[in-house]
């Protein structure tokens, strides 16, 4: 039996092969806010926040964004790849990242502990997950 370890795969040609990118729900924008910390906006139920020396950028549902008036400058789609990445994996993101662009489709990656989650405009979401099925180890 091929049993993934506690922390995570870490062998490439199993991570491509297992990875099973899948279209998260919703439309997602990424929002800035100066001079905010960690625990602000949270009405807006961020699925990811990243402090930066310019603010607080908070990854949001665009119907939170819309709701609160907010403004953002594009639409994403979410893409999780579904397979149990370790955090010390070497080449996944280097791999799909690659891939996407040989396609002209940026990507914007956040790594959670057992899944990366890409998100990329949302008129290229389709293109981006069978371009990332193309993948294999």
């Amino acid at each position: 039996m091929n049993k993934i370890r506690q922390h995570g795969e870490e062998n490439l040609d199993k991570l491509l092969r297992d990875m099973s990118p899948e279209l998260m729900v919703g439309d997602f924008v990424f929002c800035s806010f100066e001079k905010a910390q960690y625990g602000d906006h949270s009405e807006l139920e961020p699925i990811a926040v990243v402090s930066e020396s310019e603010g607080l950028t908070l990854v949001i549902k665009r119907s939170k964004a819309d709701q609160y008036h907010h403004k953002y400058h594009s639409v994403f789609k979410g893409i999780t790849l579904n397979v149990h990445s370790s955090l010390d994996a070497v080449g996944l993101t280097a791999a799909f990242s690659s891939r996407l662009a040989e396609h002209g489709i940026s990507a914007n990656v956040i790594a959670g502990y057992y899944h990366d989650h890409i998100f990329v405009r949302g008129e290229h979401a389709e293109r981006a997950i069978k371009a990332m099925n193309g993948l294999t180890g």
